[in-house]
């Protein structure tokens, strides 16, 4: 529940919360009518690409952001120690931890020859490389079981690495091997990982991203409630968006790309209209675009053009991206609503998705005042504490004497998301201030200058 209280802080660390008097000289800001949380923690972010070029985060800091957990989604920078030091060099306005991605470690083990399960040789370089890592502070091991090289492995390959991770009481995050097609068998391939290892096991970005899906959250919730009855430790994030950002090539597991697969991708899992060009080497003039319209544009049916998309881009080994709309807002309220289900954005500084400015005020303005889906109470703990404790952050997410100061301060009555696939790089309204280990970072809809910004190492404060 809420309270009216007051909290000094005293350098990086909140000194006392209660009933306080103002000393000499001490500066008060008065803080009636809004909301004063603790600094929404990220625990899905790409936030990290291009950080220290655009050191002072405005996406992340002005929804309330304040830590970012990167090395998602199985790629992670590498190694860890190199971009940890960067940014003990080059401070930026946010705390910043990492998980280390399975494709990293594949891709340096492997090579160009990945189309294949990994022999015990290369699994144990791996597993080497996944210990450096870990020493240098990673909080476990991410996979993105849904791309190369990942995509290739054999679960045993995936379970000796996490053991790896939970010998020094690591964490796993995986971007499941389906949220479609397999979505189920994906989530037991999960939740075997949690029951061999040990290890916490976190769902990124949960979603029922295809049609025939659509409704079956009960089914979904009931199976990671059974698990966690048996002592499986899983635990989820979502973001508050009915459409995804990947790659074109992401709606074919078996990489098949033919007419077949297509047409079960274009009627099931993203619409013509519903998919929009993101990034396309081949032709830049096409971002922004739906598939729908350039189909049109080139006189022929939609099928055949994500065809010619997929081979033009690859002809070039080109940069693609698209953003698909697969899921609903129904089901993305009720796994929100799962009690272990804490907030992420998926986002990055300056991408073509508005999750990377207005995940979290989306969350705030959406499913709390709009739809009522849970209260604010619970929303801010979805954000902080429960984001903290589903990564292992320690010192983090509460408003407590002796926690770092990382604090969010917002008028509930109005704060919300502007960014649209449209206009993704709008920052969000009704965020007044933000402060991260004491210093403020955001105020009065801009940034501060000030980067005081931590790395957070696995088991450090």
């Amino acid at each position: 529940e809420g309270i009216v209280t007051d909290v000094r802080i005293h350098g990086s660390r909140i000194e006392a919360v209660g009933e306080l008097s103002a000393t000499e000289g001490e500066l008060v800001i008065d803080a009636t009518g809004l909301a004063l949380a603790p600094g929404f923690i990220d625990t899905h972010s790409h936030h990290d690409r291009g950080l220290t070029q655009m050191g002072d985060a405005l996406a992340a800091v002005s929804q309330g952001i304040t830590t970012i957990i990167a090395g998602q989604d199985g790629g992670s920078p590498f190694p860890l120690s190199g971009f940890f030091g960067e940014l003990e060099t080059t401070p930026v306005a946010v705390n910043v931890a990492a998980y280390t991605g399975h494709n990293t470690l594949r891709s340096a083990v492997m090579g160009g020859d990945f189309r294949r399960e990994a022999t015990l040789e290369e699994i144990d370089e791996m597993r080497t490389l996944l210990r450096r890592e870990l020493d240098a502070g990673a909080l476990g091991l991410s996979t993105g079981l849904e791309y190369d090289p990942g995509i290739y492995s054999a679960t045993t390959e995936v379970v000796a690495l996490t053991r790896e991770a939970a010998a020094v009481g690591g964490r796993y995050i995986s971007h499941m091997r389906s949220e479609d097609r397999a979505f189920f068998k994906a989530l037991r391939e999960l939740l075997h990982i949690g029951r061999e290892t040990g290890i916490p096991v976190q769902i990124s970005h949960m979603k029922l991203a295809m049609k025939s899906l659509w409704g079956r959250t009960d089914e979904a919730l009931a199976l990671l409630n059974a698990a966690r009855a048996e002592g499986v430790n899983v635990t989820a994030d979502v973001y508050p968006y009915e459409f995804w950002q990947s790659t074109m090539t992401v709606l074919f597991p078996d990489r098949n790309f033919t007419r077949e697969a297509a047409t079960f991708a274009l009627e099931e899992l993203v619409p013509p209209e519903g998919m929009i060009i993101a990034a396309f080497e081949p032709e830049p003039l096409y971002v922004g675009m739906t598939l729908a319209e350039i189909a049109e544009q080139r006189g022929k049916d939609p099928v055949t053009v994500y065809l010619e998309l997929l081979a033009e881009a690859d002809a070039i080994d080109g940069r693609e991206s698209i953003i698909g709309r697969s899921m609903t807002t129904e089901d993305i309220a009720s796994l929100l609503s799962w009690p272990f289900t804490n907030v992420s954005s998926d986002g990055g500084l300056a991408g073509r998705h508005p999750r990377g400015y207005g995940a979290f005020t989306r969350v705030l303005a959406q499913h709390v005042r709009d739809r009522g889906d849970f209260s604010l109470e619970t929303a801010i703990y979805k954000m902080t504490l429960l984001a903290a404790e589903n990564t292992g952050l320690s010192g983090r997410g509460t408003i407590t004497e002796g926690a770092f100061a990382d604090l969010v301060l917002f008028d509930p009555t109005t704060v919300s998301d502007r960014s649209t696939p449209e206009e993704p790089n709008l920052p969000s309204v009704g965020i007044v201030a933000v402060w991260v280990n004491g210093k403020q970072v955001y105020k009065d809809s801009g940034t501060t200058g000030n980067r005081p910004g931590h790395v957070l190492r696995r088991g450090a404060p």
